[in-house]
């Protein structure tokens, strides 16, 4: 029996440390994964790698950091980051992967690649490390500064879904960041939207989740607005990098520091790999009537592959065709 095959569109060029880490990563997958083929947009004097399932296809042009996201899409055709989203618009990609400018994908997201019908907003889903282990799935990360209520729930069915497909969670609980667990606390958004989920018999609603316990395994889903959801996401992110460097300093500071480092290096470096984001992937902008997966632009070619394989289980598990069907309108 033919081996099904699963294509991913990658831009070559997006990120801060493009092509390099890209290559890298692209060539891991198809080592990796046989039943991968990758579809790749980029400069052609750049490209180095040589494999009989990377299809390469040279762009004239390409979308950078500084650039304004619509005007950049609508005017840059040429770009690997346009390219991508239309292979997926097309049918000849399953999802596209791209660490580049993150307006401008999610621009490409909803203009080229287009909303499931009954999405009223698309919203960027990641998966974030927890104590335990275990990760949970986090959104709205900054698709939407604004949000209503309805949003929320609509939030949270699509990332039900997604914890379900992608993370392997028979029965998520869904949660609601929110300044208190009681179902009165918090402004008219969370309490309009904690009526809404508690209302609803789609997903497993665990009610109201405290920031402080995000990373204690309190929900395997929690929503929010985007504002609300990508300040909390840099914060984690600042707070990690901050206590490594504080532990760092410390561990090195005297002899008797370094040789108790020493004796817990094997400790210190499986805590380290539990906290590790580049272990889950990217971010996902969820509602879209195709799979994109926007890599951290700082990635390494760890992440950048942990992203690759992200939307490859993603094509695999058929999320887009099941958020259609439970959260999409005929």
């Amino acid at each position: 029996m033919k081996q099904k095959m699963v294509k991913v569109a990658v831009d070559m060029m997006g990120g801060d440390d493009a092509p390099a880490i890209v290559l890298e990563a692209v060539e891991r997958a198809v080592n990796d994964f046989s039943d991968l083929e990758i579809i790749l947009f980029g400069d052609q004097s750049q490209y180095t790698l040589d494999h009989p399932r990377i299809d390469f296809r040279h762009c004239e042009e390409q979308i950078t950091m500084e650039d304004e996201p619509v005007r950049a899409i609508k005017r840059k055709k040429d770009s690997p980051m346009v390219r991508a989203a239309e292979a997926v618009k097309k049918g000849e990609a399953d999802s596209c992967v791209s660490a580049g400018n993150t307006g401008a994908l999610m621009s490409a997201g909803l203009f080229i690649v287009g909303r499931i019908k009954g999405v009223v907003r698309p919203a960027l889903v990641v998966t974030l490390p927890t104590i335990s282990g275990k990760g949970f799935v986090f959104m709205d990360v900054g698709a939407n500064a604004d949000a209503k209520a309805e949003h929320l729930l609509q939030y949270a069915q699509l990332g039900n879904v997604y914890a379900q497909k992608l993370r392997g969670i028979k029965e998520p609980s869904v949660g609601l960041l929110n300044i208190g667990t009681e179902p009165a606390k918090g402004n008219a958004l969370t309490k309009k939207a904690y009526q809404l989920m508690a209302a609803q018999n789609d997903f497993n609603f665990a009610g109201n989740v405290e920031a402080k316990a995000l990373m204690q395994d309190a929900s395997d889903v929690v929503v929010t607005d985007g504002y609300t959801g990508n300040m909390i996401l840099k914060n984690l992110e600042g707070t990690a990098k901050s206590i490594g460097k504080m532990l760092k300093t410390t561990l090195l500071r005297g002899m008797k520091n370094k040789v108790a480092a020493l004796l817990i290096r094997r400790d210190l470096t499986m805590l380290m790999a539990k906290m590790d984001y580049a272990e889950y992937g990217g971010s996902v902008l969820l509602g879209l009537d195709g799979i994109v997966v926007k890599a951290h632009g700082s990635s390494n070619a760890k992440a950048f592959y942990s992203a690759i394989r992200q939307a490859k289980i993603a094509s695999e598990e058929k999320v887009v065709e099941t958020m259609k069907e439970t959260v999409g309108e005929s």
